[in-house]
């Protein structure tokens, strides 16, 4: 940053200069030069910061996404990861944001703005590509249709930076195959690449479609692009970009496409069972060819591929991807394409519970509801239970755990059936 020498009004020069023409504005903090004013404000939570842009003008430019990102460069800070968490349907529930620096500090977004007519959206994908927060596709339930007990699949697509304040969703073109369910990932070009997927029932879950088709979005031409579809139908599944992990000299980046479900058969003739994929495939991004990778697990290990989550390189490059499969983490051998036990849960979680899974500054999270005690003041009130959430993180490297306890702001229990998560490094 630059020097905080004397201006020749007497008061410290400040390294973010007024725009030309501006009218000059106050110190950001006063007492203190603006260049340690600055790095005080750069080290506060991401809350913190979407919340003190309105207390002055200069505050508001220097917490400007911009701004801030530079800021944080010239200083060589850390990337800072963000945890975006979508409770419930995200046109009803508006999605929150945590600073895992600081567990109480909890920041809600814009629900998004659909139609009135739709609604229970479930099954949508949620991921941040840099600044940008996208929500993709899902299943809901149009009251408009007929009959109202079956979803419907949807191409809708939503886009929210988080680098501009206020925060506004922005309604992106629709994909061209509406579609839940499905793999989703960022590419390697800035856009998002999306790969099968279909509509599901939330009750009968085999009462619905699967599709193969893959397309990517063009962030620079705001387009969806049609690519070489799956070799065979596949929802439920999921998705990342392994860099550089293809076949050949070129070691060409691929979209990997793990587990979901492709058929389904039933059971004594009557109730419909989905079958399970037990394979892999890969897309090349350069090719545009599809591989197979071949069964993960033999028969007898395990039904299902359980909750994903990955951690990345510093340039991007997916270098470990683990799944949550009952107590147990396991981490997958891409040479000899198995699962490898890697840790046991701190907490034991009922099998019929489900929890959220998520890499966050290249730990593991664990996340399920809690009810903890709330403390309160009056002495002939019974003690209740809130609503929080429990994070049991896991360090790969060092091998701990370490637990915690926060109280979201939902008002509901925290349910992987319709929630969402997702990093956001900004």
């Amino acid at each position: 940053m630059a020097s905080s020498s004397s201006s020749p009004g007497g008061r410290p020069a400040r390294s973010l200069a007024p725009r030309p023409g501006a009218v000059a504005v106050a110190s950001l903090i006063p007492g203190l030069p603006d260049d340690l004013a600055a790095v005080i404000l750069c080290l506060l939570t991401f809350p913190d910061q979407s919340r003190l842009r309105a207390t002055s003008r200069a505050w508001r430019l220097l917490l400007s996404a911009p701004t801030l990102l530079l800021l944080r460069r010239r200083l060589r800070l850390p990337s800072r990861h963000l945890l975006c968490l979508f409770p419930d349907d995200p046109s009803l529930a508006s999605p929150i944001l945590l600073d895992p620096t600081a567990p109480t500090a909890w920041w809600p977004l814009p629900p998004i703005p659909c139609s009135p007519h739709l609604y229970s959206l479930a099954n949508f994908s949620a991921l941040a590509v840099g600044s940008h927060l996208y929500v993709l596709g899902g299943s809901h339930f149009d009251a408009r249709s007929y009959p109202l007990g079956y979803p419907s699949a949807s191409a809708a697509a939503y886009r929210l930076d988080l680098a501009l304040s206020p925060h506004r969703w922005e309604r992106l073109p629709n994909m061209h195959i509406p579609r839940g369910s499905f793999a989703c990932a960022s590419s390697p070009a800035g856009g998002v690449i999306v790969a099968g997927g279909g509509s599901r029932h939330p009750t009968l879950p085999s009462y619905g479609s699967r599709i193969n088709n893959t397309e990517w979005y063009d962030a620079a031409t705001n387009t969806w692009h049609i690519v070489t579809p799956m070799l065979r139908e596949r929802a439920g599944c999921v998705g990342f970009v392994a860099r550089g992990g293809g076949d050949g000299d070129g070691r060409e980046d691929e979209l990997w496409v793990m587990g979901g479900y492709d058929g389904y058969t039933t059971v004594g003739g009557v109730v419909p069972n989905d079958l399970y994929c037990r394979d892999a495939v890969a897309l090349g991004l350069w090719s545009g060819r599809w591989r197979e990778i071949g069964d993960m697990w033999v028969e007898g290990e395990r039904i299902r591929l359980g909750p994903m989550a990955t951690i990345s390189a510093d340039d991007g490059r997916v270098t470990q991807v683990f799944m949550l499969d009952g107590h147990n983490i396991f981490r997958y051998h891409f040479v000899s394409n198995r699962w490898l036990k890697e840790a046991t849960l701190r907490r034991k979680i009922p099998n019929t519970e489900l929890c959220g899974f998520v890499s966050l500054n290249g730990e593991l999270n664990v996340i399920r509801s809690a009810n903890v005690p709330i403390k309160i003041s009056h002495p002939r009130r019974l003690l209740k239970k809130g609503r929080a959430l429990e994070f049991q993180v896991y360090n790969p490297v060092s091998r701990k755990w370490r637990v915690f306890i926060t109280h979201a702001p939902v008002s509901e229990s925290f349910d992987c059936r319709s929630a969402a998560l997702c990093t956001v490094e900004l």
